[in-house]
């Protein structure tokens, strides 16, 4: 006999039906978000709506994202894919983008990159792996430089901002207030409305 009674089916269907029409809505109005930790997951879906939506249409297609990171080549997925794809990709940062995060909001041009006005951004260098013996622990460090070093030279390109600035402050955790990431030029447009997107 099953665990699961008639009342546990009526929800498990409740709540799919409204997941399918959130997700439904959400496309409907090339809108996508990211919450949450950046993996392997995450990217995937996201490639995948990234190119639905641009089969569908040029429109220009607007990604939320609030996240702490996660995951670097997860996220390297989800920033090649929103500069493959045909349609403009808006940005639009909320709470806390961090890390590997940053590195996505930062894959459109700063007018396309938005914040609501209580975001915070974190830039700082990739951690490493973890054990290993002498020679793979000089083979992870030489990646992480190799990895540190090619998304310097991204936050420096998308922001304007020296190579050198980026790598000092990217050497500890440099955290920056929506205002402070305008300066910075991580953020092109702080907003307030959604009716302030173009």
């Amino acid at each position: 006999m099953s665990e699961f009674g008639l009342d546990d089916v009526e929800e498990a269907a409740e709540a799919a039906k409204k997941f399918a029409f959130l997700e439904n809505t959400l496309f409907k109005s090339r809108t996508l978000t990211i919450f949450g930790e950046i993996n392997k997951d995450v990217a995937q879906r996201t490639a995948e709506k990234l190119l639905a939506l641009s089969y569908e249409s040029g429109d220009p297609i607007t990604l939320y994202i609030g996240s702490p990171g996660g995951h670097v080549e997860s996220g390297d997925t989800i920033f090649d894919m929103i500069r493959f794809v045909e349609p403009t990709v808006r940005t639009v940062g909320t709470g806390w983008v961090g890390s590997i995060a940053t590195h996505i909001y930062l894959a459109t041009e700063r007018e396309n990159r938005f914040a609501l006005p209580n975001t915070r951004f974190l830039i700082h260098q990739p951690a490493g792996g973890t054990g290993g013996d002498a020679s793979d622990i000089e083979i992870q460090a030489r990646e992480i430089l190799k990895t540190r070093e090619r998304i310097n030279q991204i936050i420096a390109d998308q922001t304007g901002q020296s190579l050198e600035r980026v790598t000092k402050d990217t050497d500890r955790d440099y955290w920056m207030s929506v205002e402070e990431s305008l300066e910075y030029g991580l953020v092109g447009t702080i907003i307030k409305s959604v009716s302030e997107l173009p």
